[in-house]
């Protein structure tokens, strides 16, 4: 082997080796990309439950203080206007929470979407580093092929294969080729 083949053989083990860790390390970067998106799903839920606690805290809350107002002013709650506006009230606070939960849901699904893509562009990457070393196999190989085949004459001496029939001559000797 010479030292062109040597070095190619060499250069070639390297440059794989750097294509495989810059594959991994791409996808590994994704794949933490990914946990932090999910993990940032996590927290949008929490979030959601917090704010719908406080929501329904403030609320009742709100709903006491009408109450005890309606009650020094000597309304009935229990039927008419009064009884309209906390049914109202409660509907509209069962809605919020709705809502909210709602909102929550889509940006939950929105990140776990953009998790999932994460997770598809590091396996891409991965695939990427895997292609790139079939072809670095491949350059090399040409490489290897056409540095061996440099400077050897072929073994029908100065001629091509298609230039080498003999013929046997009427004393049974073999002729030279045309």
């Amino acid at each position: 082997m010479s030292f062109a083949q040597a070095f190619t053989v060499g250069m070639t083990a390297v440059q794989m080796k750097q294509q495989s860790a810059i594959g991994k390390y791409n996808q590994q970067v994704a794949n933490r990309n990914a946990d932090i998106l999910e993990q940032e799903a996590g927290q949008i839920d929490k979030q959601a439950e917090f704010d719908i606690a406080r929501f329904d805290q403030q609320f009742r809350k709100s709903v006491g203080t009408v109450n005890v107002a309606l009650a020094k002013s000597g309304v009935v709650i229990t039927s008419g206007s009064a009884e309209r506006i906390k049914e109202a009230n409660a509907l509209e606070a069962e809605m919020q929470n709705k809502i909210t939960r709602y909102n929550a849901d889509v940006s939950i699904a929105n990140k776990m979407e953009e998790a999932r893509f994460s997770r598809i562009q590091g396996e891409m990457a991965r695939q990427q580093a895997r292609l790139a070393n079939i072809s670095t196999v491949a350059k090399a190989g040409t490489s290897l092929l056409a540095t061996s085949n440099f400077g050897q004459k072929s073994i029908f001496g100065n001629s091509t294969p298609y230039e080498t029939s003999t013929t046997i001559g009427a004393d049974g000797r073999l002729r030279g080729g045309v």
